[in-house]
C-alpha cells in the first residue's frame, strides 16, 4: 500500500504562484506514473497533470497548459506541480495519485490506485 501526503497549498492572490509536492511511501515509487488532480466544493474531481515513469512524458489538462509544469524525483519519493499564473477559478482541493499499471500517463482518475488526502489551494482575486 502506498501512502501519499501533499503539501505546499495555500493563499495566493490572482497571478500568483504555488509550488506543491506530493511525497510517497514505499519502495516502489518510481514504478509508478503520478498525476495530479483537482476538486473544487459540488464540483467533480478533474485532471491537472501528469507524469510517466523516469519523468519520459508528461501529460496536461489545456486550460493549464504553459502554466503548470509537474515534475519528480525518485531518489526522495516526491512529485512536485509549480503552478504558475494561478487564476481564481483554479481554487480547489489539489490532490495527487499513484497509477502502478501504466507505462504511459493519464488523465482518467478511476485508472489510479493510490490518492493523497489533498491541499488546498485558494486564489484570491
Amino acid at each position: 500500500q502506498v501512502q501519499l501526503v501533499e503539501s505546499g497549498g495555500g493563499l495566493v492572490q490572482a497571478g500568483g504562484s504555488l509550488r506543491l509536492s506530493c511525497t510517497a511511501s514505499g519502495r516502489t515509487f518510481g514504478d509508478y506514473a503520478m498525476g495530479w488532480f483537482r476538486q473544487a466544493p459540488g464540483k467533480s474531481r478533474t485532471f491537472v497533470a501528469a507524469i510517466s515513469r523516469s519523468s519520459i512524458s508528461t501529460r496536461y489538462a489545456d486550460s493549464v497548459k504553459g502554466r503548470f509544469t509537474i515534475s519528480r524525483d525518485n531518489s526522495k519519493n516526491t512529485v512536485y506541480l509549480q503552478m504558475d499564473s494561478l487564476k481564481p477559478e483554479e481554487t480547489a482541493v489539489y490532490y495527487c495519485a499513484a497509477d502502478r499499471r501504466s507505462n504511459g500517463v493519464t488523465s482518467t482518475s478511476v485508472l489510479y490506485d493510490y490518492w493523497g488526502q489533498g491541499t488546498q489551494v485558494t486564489v484570491s482575486s
